[in-house]
């Protein structure tokens, strides 16, 4: 039931973005790349450990990397995990991919957001 919400939410998210007016939505500059994700998610590692996330996220390894994925995107993590976070030991390569993917669409966005600001 959890994952059937988690598809239809993400299901709803990539049908607004493919229906909003092309000018509203064009290509970015570029997508993030592999190594600035990298990046923000050893800053997110940085935030835990420093306590800035609380306790609960020091808890354990799994829980500590469901915070990473929640600083690295709230939104993402929403669509994707939150009706059924990562449970001790596992690892589940598709909804990994469909959140990298929720994360370069939800870049793409705000850089056109960034872009149309300034033509105003």
């Amino acid at each position: 039931m959890a994952k059937e919400k988690g598809f239809i939410v993400l299901a709803l998210f990539l049908i607004f973005s493919l229906i909003m007016p092309s000018s509203t939505i064009a290509k970015s500059r570029r997508p993030i790349t592999d190594i600035e994700m990298r990046q923000k998610k050893n800053q997110c590692y940085e935030d835990i450990e420093s306590g800035l996330w609380g306790w609960q996220c020091k808890s354990s390894m799994i829980a500590k990397e469901n915070c990473v994925l929640k600083c690295l995107s709230p939104t993402c993590y929403q669509i994707i995990y939150q009706p059924d976070p990562l449970e001790e030991g596992e690892k589940d390569l598709i909804r990994g991919q469909e959140y990298k993917y929720c994360m370069h669409k939800q870049e793409n966005i705000c850089e056109q957001y960034k872009v149309n600001i300034v033509m105003v």
